[in-house]
């Protein structure tokens, strides 16, 4: 707790920023050798409307981009935020654990999904946690006792942040529910992915992030992985740090279902796999329809959204039905959708709307802001 407490209040601030980068001690994910030619479009922005930047300011956004049939088509930053300034992606991290075991499948280092945590970790033969599956992990089933609080600073995933022993953290998580009943976001998942993925590879999550994905998609920067002390681990649930531009670029990645600079980079088996969303009880007493393997996907009425998502607002949103990809990078966030509570029994509207819960409301502004982007665009 004193970590966290000297990290933030002794310093003046209040909790995580995306600024955190010289906080934690970093290992280094070298960008490509062959760097990606983003096509840009000629011509300035388009002009948000008054009501679009006091919307986007309201909550502290610092990028915004829109990138359709490949193109970049809008850029915007704002207060010190610029082209190559890298920021904290906090769980949007989870879902490049997601592909990351893709890729481990893809070339067999994993057998399958399936597979029992303890082939790996053999802390988890014990206290009936040999029953747990990477697929239980990337359902966030797993039904551990951790508590996911970024105000609680005795919560599971405060000392994940802050802490210094994040392979401890895990392994001594005991389970409290059955797995693959409940989807119930809980960081821990991810971080056990991680250690998964090292034991799996033999290498660290920096050297497979860099070969895997980081090299092939043609990072233009340098990315940072935070680490829970010198020479430690990375922090697989979050804080993987980069510019918005390579952000967009794991987006693209997704959207051409793993090819990107003609390189099969995942497999599109396991993205097909990766973005539906099995039959699990939620904490909103409805189905799962908003979670994947890792990866959060809003129905859309038929026209799904697959997207990352962290802490203070990092989205990586991708919109296949438009071959858009959407960047928003910020400082906060929008409040989770909630069913008013003069329609809760109303069953028409629940059956129009139910989709959207376990989804921040801001994502549906960021989707009707890049429509109007992309069709006056189209004009010019």
């Amino acid at each position: 707790m004193y970590s966290g407490i000297s990290k933030t209040y002794l310093i003046g601030k209040t909790g995580p920023g995306i600024y955190d980068l010289d906080v934690f001690p970093v290992n280094t994910i070298k960008k490509s050798t062959t760097p990606n030619k983003l096509k840009v479009r000629s011509g300035q922005n388009v002009s948000l409307t008054e009501l679009e930047e006091e919307y986007l300011i309201s909550i502290d956004t610092r990028a915004f981009l829109v990138l359709e049939n490949d193109t970049l088509l809008h850029e915007q930053y704002w207060g010190d935020h610029s082209l190559n300034q890298v920021s904290n992606s906090f769980s949007a991290s989870k879902t490049v654990i997601g592909l990351l075991i893709g890729i481990a499948i893809d070339e067999g280092k994993i057998p399958s999904v399936d597979e029992p945590v303890s082939t790996y970790l053999p802390e988890f033969k014990t206290n009936g946690r040999d029953v747990l599956t990477i697929r239980h992990l990337l359902l966030m089933s797993a039904g551990f006792d951790w508590e996911e609080s970024g105000k609680n600073p005795l919560s599971e995933a405060a000392e994940g942040y802050y802490g210094s022993d994040l392979y401890g953290l895990v392994t001594r998580l005991r389970m409290v529910e059955a797995p693959g009943k409940r989807f119930h976001y809980q960081s821990g998942n991810s971080q056990i992915l991680g250690f998964i993925l090292e034991k799996a590879t033999g290498v660290t999550l920096t050297e497979y992030m860099h070969t895997k994905i980081w090299q092939p998609i043609g990072a233009n920067s340098n990315a940072y992985w935070s680490l829970d002390r010198e020479d430690g681990d990375e922090k697989a649930f979050c804080c993987l740090y980069a510019s918005a531009r390579d952000f967009a670029l794991l987006g693209q990645l997704v959207l051409h279902n793993g090819n990107l600079n003609g390189k099969q980079i995942i497999s599109q088996s396991f993205l097909k796999e990766m973005v539906k969303t099995p039959d699990l009880t939620t904490d909103d007493d409805v189905s799962n329809m908003r979670y994947g393997w890792h990866i959060w996907v809003y129905k859309n009425e038929g026209n799904p959204v697959h997207y990352f998502r962290g802490l203070k607002g990092q989205y990586i949103i991708v919109v296949p039905h438009q071959n858009r990809v959407i960047v928003r990078l910020g400082e906060k966030r929008g409040p989770h959708y909630k069913v008013p509570s003069s329609r809760i029994k109303d069953r028409a509207f629940r059956a129009r709307n139910d989709a959207k819960l376990g989804h921040t409301i801001d994502l549906f502004e960021y989707l009707q802001i890049a429509d109007r982007i992309v069709v006056e665009r189209r004009q010019k």
